[in-house]
């Protein structure tokens, strides 16, 4: 069976940061230069094709969090041509970071994340833009990620920090991916809050309850379970961007890897909930 859903499992560099002006990307452009060997394979999706490949064009993706799970969602969303990402952490690499966080390598140890995750995705995809904040994010900062976001992905390990960005997504509208790995257990979600009968976070996991942090470098992880998380949230990411499948909202879709089941459970907005209760019709 699978276990029970946890919640878990400062300036931007110059030139980098969500705050310099940021041209809006010309979603003509991805599918020329190339584009359309780049993007074929996508292109070959009757569900997919030109359309969607535009709408990546001029998308904005935010990732919280360059670790295992940011570092899978960040590359596959590059590569799909998501013409804006923007990328946020405040840590530097380090030689347990090697086994699961596909963006780094060796000759990355002690480098700033955000940078060596920048160089990395400018050689997958060079024609996207490429942001970085190389902060802890604020509650203000996050509000303004959320606000100039088509999608937010929280790629994080902290229920303090998930909290932060529930209350920005639910505030600017943004739909958040959630994702979350710890030992052999994985899950993920998606909070449509362009949605009024979408759930957000807290009426999932509410912000007072007592739960117990978990972390990777207290617990372990299974280093392909934050690929098999982190690339379900690209996908999710790119369903909302394009407007192509059924995202997650209200479903929460969790792993076993011990065992590779898989268990999906209805997740029902609360009425009660503090944080979207008090939503209104846009």
């Amino acid at each position: 069976m699978v276990k029970k859903p946890h919640p878990h499992p400062n300036p931007p560099l110059e030139g980098e940061g969500v705050g310099a002006p940021v041209a809006s990307p010309d979603t003509t452009l991805s599918l020329k230069g190339g584009g359309e060997l780049r993007y074929s394979r996508h292109l070959l999706l009757n569900e997919w094709g030109q359309e969607a490949q535009a709408k990546c064009a001029a998308a904005h993706a935010v990732i919280v969090g360059a670790g295992g799970l940011g570092s899978p969602a960040a590359h596959f969303l590059a590569a799909a041509g998501v013409g804006t990402i923007t990328l946020c952490d405040d840590d530097d690499v380090d030689l347990t970071n090697i086994q699961r966080q596909m963006l780094y390598a060796t000759a990355d140890i002690g480098k700033r994340k955000v940078e060596a995750a920048r160089d990395r995705l400018r050689a997958v995809n060079p024609d996207i833009a490429l942001h970085v904040r190389d902060a802890r994010m604020d509650e203000a900062t996050l509000c303004e990620l959320a606000r100039a976001a088509d999608v937010v992905l929280d790629c994080t390990d902290n229920y303090k920090t998930r909290h932060a960005i529930n209350r920005a997504c639910v505030a600017a509208r943004a739909p958040l991916v959630s994702g979350a790995a710890i030992r052999f257990y994985g899950q993920v979600t998606v909070f449509d809050l362009r949605n009024n009968d979408s759930p957000c976070y807290h009426c999932l996991f509410g912000e007072n309850e007592s739960l117990e942090e978990a972390r990777a470098a207290t617990l372990g992880v299974l280093a392909p379970l934050v690929g098999i998380v982190g690339t379900t949230q690209a996908a999710e990411a790119l369903k909302l961007l394009t407007g192509i499948g059924e995202p997650l909202t209200g479903r929460l879709l969790m792993v076993d890897a011990l065992t590779m089941r898989w268990e999906t459970v209805r997740v029902k907005r609360s009425r009660r909930c503090p944080v979207c209760s008090g939503r209104e019709p846009n």
